[in-house]
């Protein structure tokens, strides 16, 4: 059996290599052409995905800017005239403002509290083993497969014997229990940061005659900072977006949150809907969430990579 090799020696003038082998390309070249498809397809899709986002929430602006009557004749056309009153009857008239303060005094103060306990938590169960280790880590990790549904009840009974449902220490009561909402996933998410750490630079500081309350608070908190700013980013979100603690925990009208403060504001109305002044409450509720993820979105971007590493 013969095989014959064609070198640029053998070519005539004029023909190139892909002519005499048939008109074959290099597979390298149809592999670009292949992920270049790819890659135009991923942008279309995420362009889509974009606009599905992008398209509902600047229809809700433009609307909270219009009159009720504009919203029912000309849904989807520009306002004619910017009413800015719309805003100020959601906040004084609709007591959105009030909803607001609330909000922000229950999220911060129960946002501080499962960071703080949190971070220490997963700080101790992932550097320093001991007896039951394990068992009180899994157990956290339970805590994020239980229903909430299931842990209503339970809450409010014990909430309710200790005094924290009824006048302002019914706020107290709701941190108290979007504190333990929040938790286990708090610690599940740092657990993995802290066990990321590296065992050299607790050993240097114990060796400097550092305890273990400075060098967690000085040395390994500031290193964890990624992982914090992320976590905190999604309690934030998942704490402002509440809405079955406080309907059932929070019976006090005015200790509502902005959650049923919309939903209060529907009911009210009956019949008789202020359009106007509905879509400006939902834009004065999403604002917030969207200023944090603006401002922070970068470390929510590199926060996360670290923790699915693990």
């Amino acid at each position: 059996m013969s095989s014959t090799v064609t070198t640029e020696h053998d070519l005539g003038p004029g023909e190139s290599s892909a002519e005499v082998t048939g008109g074959r390309r290099p597979r390298g070249r149809s592999r670009g052409n292949r992920e270049g498809g790819m890659t135009i397809t991923h942008h279309l899709v995420l362009g889509l995905w974009a606009l599905l986002v992008i398209l509902p929430l600047l229809w809700t602006v433009f609307t909270s800017f219009k009159t009720s009557q504009e919203i029912l004749t000309e849904p989807f056309g520009l306002p004619g005239e910017m009413q800015w009153n719309n805003y100020s009857r959601a906040w004084t008239e609709a007591r959105i403002g009030e909803y607001f303060f609330n909000t922000i005094i229950v999220v911060g103060a129960a946002l501080v509290i499962v960071m703080l306990l949190g971070a220490m938590c997963a700080y101790v169960l992932a550097r320093f083993p001991f007896p039951g280790n394990r068992v009180i880590y899994f157990s956290m990790i339970a805590g994020l497969t239980f229903p909430i549904f299931l842990a209503v009840v339970p809450l409010f009974f014990v909430l309710n014997n200790m005094g924290l449902l009824d006048g302002k220490l019914g706020l107290v009561g709701l941190i108290l229990s979007y504190v333990a909402f929040a938790l286990p996933f708090t610690v599940f998410f740092l657990h993995a940061f802290f066990s990321g750490l590296p065992e050299e630079i607790s050993e240097a500081a114990a060796i400097d005659g550092a305890g273990d309350f400075r060098t967690f608070f000085q040395i390994m908190l500031p290193m964890a900072k990624p992982g914090l700013a992320s976590v905190a980013i999604f309690n934030f979100l998942g704490l402002w977006n509440q809405y079955l603690l406080p309907l059932v925990l929070n019976r006090e009208r005015s200790n509502h949150v902005l959650a049923q403060g919309l939903v209060n504001l529907q009911a009210q109305q009956g019949y008789q809907v202020d359009w106007g002044g509905m879509f400006a409450s939902v834009v004065i509720t999403v604002i917030p969430v969207l200023v944090v993820y603006v401002i922070f979105q970068r470390q929510l971007q590199g926060g996360v990579g670290p923790s699915t590493d693990k």
